[in-house]
């Protein structure tokens, strides 16, 4: 290798880490002198409150603007923003080149902070919201009706309406009185706001919603009677126990509960009526066997109850099949049993479209009587003709069901079948 060579890669090594340096040096130089240009260097004239102001406290590396409040505003006043100033100072001597050769880029320009209209800031309220105003705000909105009658009705339910403060699991709530409850003579219903898919619902024993809204119902009237004046009296402690326990205020209401109950037990007892055909043997007994063949080719199910039940698209009990003889039908029973009867059985007031069902089992009760060599008659074992058949449809399904569909409870309805249960 020539000395010109060795001299040529010695420069180039040399330009390498002179340029390597300079940039190092432009960088470093770049850096002090942004620092330099953000930092202020004397005082806030808006802030300062006059020439003798305090110095403001050195802020760190980067400064944003703020907006700062007067410590205590007076209540109504409207409060103002203030913006920090940012014009920077230029930094003089210390901060100038080494070297008049080398050619400092110019900064751009920090404009100067204009007047703009501050934003309006809302006044602050004169008095604290109340607390009862507040938890009614959080509380889900329902229309003033609130239960639907479906579920509780007050013309047939001691309504109890809690409000809690606090989320509580129907669980809880259902085992806080069950054993003071479990003395009543009538029934009991509970039925909770679900705030998810809001809507009421009937409370069941494994439920797993947590509830700040509450109805708590005693049936007034069943088929045993008008509720006691003692049941209404262990219900109404029951109930203050538990709005004590849940901390919330139950509402009761303070209508003549007792005269109430005495009269829908009397409008009861004007429409409760059970139709039965009885169907009874001319010569030897209906077998078991043939009586279950005929039940389920007509579409009905034996239960335990002893009973064949034929039920409407809802689950809805229409009309059933039992025994004329003391003995209740079971499936093994069936096998070797044998009677010398049947009846069936139409409750009206919990039967919708009570005559049209009726009806259907007339026809179904005559199918049977075809089979089974039968004779279908009334309870005096007198042979029913069509005409008395009709008879009994209108006079003893229809005039009773529309009275009820009058009072605004039709047959077959949610209240009706809680009333007559």
């Amino acid at each position: 290798m020539t000395e010109l060579q060795m001299g040529l890669i010695g420069l180039g090594a040399t330009a390498v880490v002179g340029v390597f340096g300079y940039n190092k040096w432009q960088e470093f130089r770049q850096r002090k002198l942004a620092e330099a240009v953000m930092k202020p260097h004397h005082d806030d004239v808006l802030l300062g409150g006059g020439p003798k102001a305090a110095p403001q406290a050195p802020v760190a590396e980067r400064n944003e603007p703020e907006i700062r409040i007067d410590a205590a505003p007076s209540l109504g006043e409207r409060v103002e923003p203030v913006f920090v100033d940012l014009h920077p100072t230029i930094p003089s001597d210390d901060m100038q080149p080494a070297s008049a050769d080398v050619e400092i880029p110019e900064m751009p320009e920090i404009p100067a902070v204009v007047d703009v209209p501050p934003p309006t800031v809302e006044p602050l309220p004169v008095e604290p919201v109340p607390v009862a105003q507040a938890l009614a705000e959080e509380m889900p909105e329902v229309a003033a009706g609130e239960v639907p009658a479906e579920l509780l009705d007050p013309r047939l339910e001691f309504i109890v309406a809690m409000e809690l403060v606090e989320p509580v699991s129907a669980v809880q709530i259902l085992h806080s009185q069950r054993s003071v409850l479990h003395r009543l003579n009538k029934p009991v219903h509970w039925v909770g706001f679900n705030e998810r898919a809001r809507e009421w619902q009937r409370l069941a024993p494994d439920s797993e919603l947590n509830l700040r809204r509450l109805r708590v119902g005693l049936q007034l009237v069943n088929r045993l009677g008008p509720v006691s004046e003692g049941d209404i009296t262990i219900f109404t402690n029951a109930m203050q126990a538990l709005a004590d326990e849940l901390m919330a205020v139950a509402d009761m209401p303070s209508s003549r509960v007792l005269d109430q109950a005495e009269e829908i037990d009397r409008f009861c007892a004007a429409v409760d009526l059970e139709i039965g055909l009885n169907l009874v043997s001319r010569a030897s007994a209906f077998s078991g066997t043939k009586i279950r063949a005929l039940a389920e080719a007509a579409g009905m199910a034996l239960g335990i109850d002893g009973l064949f039940t034929r039920y409407d698209d809802n689950g809805r009990a229409q009309f059933s099949l039992q025994n004329y003889e003391s003995t209740p039908f079971s499936a093994d029973a069936l096998r070797t049993v044998t009677t010398h009867g049947l009846t069936f059985l139409l409750d009206v007031p919990r039967v919708d479209h009570g005559e049209r069902v009726f009806m259907q089992m007339s026809e179904i009760a005559k199918r049977f009587a075809d089979t089974l060599q039968g004779a279908l008659v009334d309870d005096n074992r007198q042979p029913l003709s069509e005409s008395q058949l009709d008879h009994i449809r209108r006079e003893f399904i229809g005039k009773p069901q529309a009275t009820m569909a009058s009072f605004g409870l039709p047959a077959g309805s949610p209240q009706a079948l809680r009333l007559f249960s």
